[in-house]
């Protein structure tokens, strides 16, 4: 199972699946899978929201 820690900088909000965090957000999973993205890192520079995967082994 693959789950996402959510963060807002550096405060830590939540741990699950991206749709609980999308669901959590009051956003949709395409969101936080845009936060997932390069793009988005380079746009926020680590200020806004980040979601970082972690899986287990």
């Amino acid at each position: 199972m693959i789950d996402y820690a959510l963060y807002h900088g550096d405060k830590f909000i939540d741990l699950g699946t991206k749709e609980y965090l999308a669901k959590i957000l009051n956003v949709k999973v395409r969101t936080i899978e845009f936060y997932l993205s390069p793009t988005y890192k380079r746009r926020t520079n680590y200020q806004g929201y980040i979601v970082i995967r972690i899986e287990e082994d």
